[in-house]
């Protein structure tokens, strides 16, 4: 088990000068115990270190504070202000959107698995704000509706792809619209704690270094690094591959598609709105193709044989997956695969243009500024949910959403085509008053993450994370003091999807 304690362990309030002590051990560690539970005085032994000055900084005050504009962050920080919570939502990158926009992939999954079993009432399982982006990348042009799958369907009942550019935009506008206070471009660095309750975050961005203080916080890093950086307990299982997904222009989807059929190789279909027409295919390919050349090849760099696409001559992503031998939390080690995964997606373009009809003009045309997780800290929360919880379909009296999707169908399905769900206190960070963890850091059980990490799952947690954040800080309550009925109450009212 893994710690790391960056904390002001003066009581509250503190007087200005032992604030900027606090706040300088926070931001950089020094004296402090270090990331993985070491200390600092066996690492002094073999490493040498600056003494950076004491410096004044900054200091923000909000209600709500969300690390992460990622799939859930983008959810929580909306939830949070139109809860009426002064709220800040921290990015490193330029733009909000993460996995959902850098994996490229459709969106897994708004509805339960019912084709897979017949007799099974259709569902729309998750709603609320997730569903309403939805609605307004339809009307942009920018998704192809919750296309029905016409073989795969195993896997899942729908096909939501979107334009993950689209997305971005339509996300930052909703994020204005609700009045967040949205910082990108910015580094989350350190935490500032006191006892059981984090008071504050560290920032630091061209503008300068910042402590941005608040009642409620939201990890929704993905590696889970403002729980890390607050103390929280995690582990880091490394239990999948890392990848990054090409976007490839000047291509043919139905070509693609009957090239795929030629070779007995068409797994997955579905059709929907493209290029603002409708019945069009939005989503072909197999987990695997047996072209004598192709497949060797594909193989080697990890690539797949699955796309979505919601215009006419671009394949949303082609990706390409690498196992690396230690937690995508190491930087040298994901330095390192960073070079060879970009080389596996050029390799994955002049496979396309050598093999596949209609792609002889293939170019990469998109890929994520970084390579994409699916796993990095698991952050211990006071519910574990496990796998029998997600294939038994259980469901819990203080859950704040309900899904029915899982990555590995139809090896794994949740029972009978129904929805388990999510409960509140598998958001609470153990050991934190006012923290909630939400997105791919919960869920220690393998089988049991590869439901719980997909990315409507993870809007979906947004939600109920961001909601329960402004509750809290509303009634300056730490998490564990608000009732779940209140927020399963301000769920509904938000339009969110409860069944027990």
């Amino acid at each position: 088990m893994k710690t790391t304690t960056n904390s002001l362990t003066a009581s509250w309030p503190v007087n200005r000068r032992d604030f900027s002590k606090g706040m300088l051990a926070a931001g950089m560690g020094v004296g402090a115990r270090l990331a993985g539970g070491g200390s600092s005085e066996s690492a002094d032994r073999s490493q040498e270190y600056y003494q950076e000055s004491a410096k004044r900084l900054p200091i923000r005050r909000f209600d709500v504070c969300v690390a992460g504009a990622g799939t859930a962050g983008v959810v929580a920080a909306i939830a949070a202000a139109r809860q009426g919570a002064t709220t800040v939502l921290i990015e490193a990158k330029g733009y909000p959107g993460g996995t959902v926009t850098e994996g490229g992939t459709a969106l897994h999954s708004f509805y339960n698995l019912w084709k897979a079993f017949p007799g099974v009432e259709k569902r729309q399982v998750v709603r609320g704000i997730p569903q309403e982006i939805i609605d307004r990348l339809v009307r942009a042009g920018g998704c192809s509706g919750h296309a029905e799958m016409l073989r795969g369907y195993n896997y899942d009942s729908v096909c939501t792809a979107i334009d993950t550019e689209m997305y971005k935009c339509i996300a930052f506008e909703m994020l204005a619209e609700a009045g967040v206070f949205v910082c990108v471009n910015t580094l989350l660095t350190g935490a500032i704690r006191d006892g059981r309750r984090v008071r504050g975050v560290i920032v630091e961005s061209r503008s300068g270094r910042e402590a941005f203080l608040a009642k409620s916080f939201v990890d929704c890093t993905a590696y889970g690094d403002l729980s890390a950086h607050a103390g929280a307990r995690y582990t880091e299982p490394n239990d999948y591959p890392v990848c990054n997904s090409v976007g490839i222009g000047n291509v043919d989807i139905d070509k693609y598609h009957a090239f795929l059929e030629a070779h007995q190789a068409s797994g997955q279909l579905a059709r929907g709105l493209r290029s603002g027409h409708p019945d069009r295919i939005v989503r072909a390919g197999a987990e695997w193709i047996d072209v004598p050349g192709m497949a060797e090849a594909a193989r080697a760099i990890g690539m797949g044989m699955i796309t979505t696409t919601v215009h006419d001559n671009y394949l949303m992503f082609i990706k390409c997956n690498l196992k690396l031998p230690v937690s995508p939390t190491s930087r040298d080690e994901v330095a390192k695969a960073e070079l060879e995964i970009r080389r596996r997606m050029a390799k994955a373009v002049e496979l396309f243009r050598k093999f596949v009809p209609g792609c002889e003009k293939a170019f990469m045309a998109r890929t994520s500024p970084n390579l994409c997780i699916r796993r990095g800290r698991v952050i211990e929360c006071d519910y574990d949910i496990t796998a029998a919880d997600v294939l038994e379909a259980r469901h819990f009296d203080d859950e704040v959403m309900v899904y029915g999707f899982h990555d590995s169908a139809p090896r794994c399905q949740v029972k009978d085509g129904g929805t388990y769900g999510i409960p509140y206190r598998a958001l609470c960070v153990k050991g934190i008053e006012n923290l909630l963890a939400c997105g791919m850091m919960i869920t220690s059980n393998h089988d049991a993450h590869m439901s719980t990490r997909n990315t409507v799952c993870c809007m979906g947690q947004g939600q109920g994370a961001g909601t329960a954040a402004a509750l809290c800080a509303a009634g300056n309550l730490g998490s564990r003091e608000l009732k779940p009925a209140v927020v399963r109450e301000a769920l509904r009212k938000a339009g969110v999807y409860l069944e027990a």
